[in-house]
């Protein structure tokens, strides 16, 4: 589920700021305020939430930024979770997984 967007709340050019703003404040280690809007606090505890297993977390924040970055060029309002995007890419693993399973199946049959 994507964040709720409210457009008398949100202006996406401001969403999009402050979302590079907390990221980039994760990616240096230190966020530097007390305040926060109630999506940026979701997206924080989604973050803690997620288990990224061996892959660094800043690799994985900044990919994910890069993610969110594609989505509003495509029109989303409001970025999406981190456990969104990963499992996106899980889906994504799969996909190819499961194709590539099956052109070895049709080269072994021919």
């Amino acid at each position: 589920m994507s964040l709720v967007y409210d457009p008398a709340k949100h202006d996406i050019e401001i969403v999009h700021a402050q979302f590079n703003r907390l990221i980039n404040e994760l990616l240096k280690g230190a966020i530097n305020r007390n305040t926060f809007q109630p999506w940026e606090i979701e997206v924080l505890l989604d973050i803690q939430a997620c288990d990224i297993g061996d892959v660094s977390e800043k690799d994985i924040l900044k990919r994910y930024q890069k993610a969110v970055q594609r989505s509003y060029e495509r029109g989303v309002k409001m970025p999406l979770k981190l456990s969104e995007y990963l499992n996106t890419l899980k889906n994504r693993r799969t996909a190819l997984a499961e194709q590539r399973a099956g052109l070895e199946r049709d080269q072994i049959a021919s």
